[in-house]
């Protein structure tokens, strides 16, 4: 689902222009459609240098759990691409956010919903006063953030070992382990059983329709893309600039806090380590997915292919046995192919165009 908002016809001549991005591509320029390709192609190569890599319990099921994970984690750093701005702390507010679940759970003994709703409010309350820092100062997202990412880790390591005296909570909600552990084939009605689908996939995929439907018919999200494509002329059109920055830094961390709940579900605790891997991949899907870093434009369902491709490569390297420093290289060298061959085909489509 890509999104690149043209200027509504009711704005006059000098109101804000379109969201900056490429005019309409060919279909064979499309980034997304280069990204399936170079999908499957992995997909087989891989299934015939390891037969394992189609085996259910061992990778496929696994596998799309940790895509479950990184699809919400690039649509979290999507949310303020979408203004030309960086969230540096997205590791850091889905870390506070699953302490905060953790805490929850461990002192309060509340639901596995009730939970997630307060990390949630956590991840939000965070990225609103990220964005509003930004919004009030000038000062560029990129510090703001960062700054913010080193502040959370000394509070982290603070909050964890005051509430638990090692890195993690003990204890687990109902319905934890079944998130965890089952997929909806586990679950049968008669002979009729599910697909072997993880528990917490269905999770991220409201994620994705929600953060798609948003950015293609919501006027929240039409709006923030008009103030990522020329912030002077969304202010001149009467787009209130400053609450669209706080807004979609907020929903920045809305998903932050949904990927960190993700994560610990996956792995069965909530600890401090939760989000220390997540600020690479945040960039990756998206920027692989076609959304354009200078703001304007989003791609929700290339982010999607974006971090299924990375999260396929590390799969795949890794029943290949490569040492993680091997599997760091590799999987660069594949990630700037892909984006360079993405490159290439999107000057020969424009220079096509400009013939015709």
């Amino acid at each position: 689902m890509s999104t690149r908002t043209a200027t509504p016809p009711e704005i006059p001549a000098a109101g804000p222009p379109g969201p900056r991005g490429p005019s309409r591509m060919p279909l064979w320029a499309n980034p997304r459609l280069g990204l399936l390709i170079l999908l499957i192609a992995l997909v087989a190569i891989f299934t015939v240098l390891r037969p394992a890599f189609l085996d259910t319990t061992l990778t496929l099921v696994p596998l799309q759990s940790d895509i479950s994970v990184y699809a919400v984690v690039g649509l979290s750093q999507l949310a303020v691409l979408s203004l030309g701005h960086m969230n540096m702390a997205v590791g850091r507010m889905a870390a506070m956010s699953a302490f905060a679940m953790g805490l929850a759970y461990d002192r309060l003994g509340v639901s596995l919903v009730v939970g997630l709703v307060i990390g949630l409010i956590v991840g939000t309350l965070l990225g609103a006063l990220a964005g509003l820092i930004i919004s009030r100062t000038g000062v560029n997202s990129f510090v703001v953030t960062l700054a913010m990412d080193f502040a959370l880790v000394g509070l982290i390591t603070i909050l964890y070992t005051r509430f638990t005296d090692g890195v993690a909570f003990a204890s687990r909600p109902d319905g934890m382990d079944a998130l965890r552990n089952d997929t909806f084939a586990d679950y049968c009605m008669g002979d009729l059983c599910g697909p072997h689908i993880p528990l917490v996939a269905p999770i991220a995929l409201v994620a994705v329709l929600a953060v798609g439907l948003l950015f293609r018919f919501g006027r929240l999200g039409r709006e923030i893309l008009m103030t990522g494509a020329s912030e002077k002329a969304a202010e001149l059109s009467g787009i209130p600039v400053r609450s669209r920055v706080v807004q979609a830094h907020a929903l920045s961390g809305l998903l932050a806090g949904l990927a960190g709940f993700l994560l610990a579900a996956n792995n069965g605790a909530f600890s401090a380590r939760i989000g220390d891997a997540f600020l690479l991949p945040s960039f990756l899907g998206p920027v692989l997915g076609g959304t354009l870093l200078a703001g304007g434009a989003v791609s929700v369902l290339g982010t999607v292919l974006g971090a299924t491709l990375t999260q396929v490569i590390y799969k795949g390297l890794n029943l290949l046995q490569f040492q993680l420093d091997q599997l760091n290289l590799y999987i660069g060298l594949v990630l700037l192919g892909a984006l360079s061959l993405d490159r290439v085909r999107h000057v020969v489509a424009e220079r096509r165009r400009a013939r015709a």
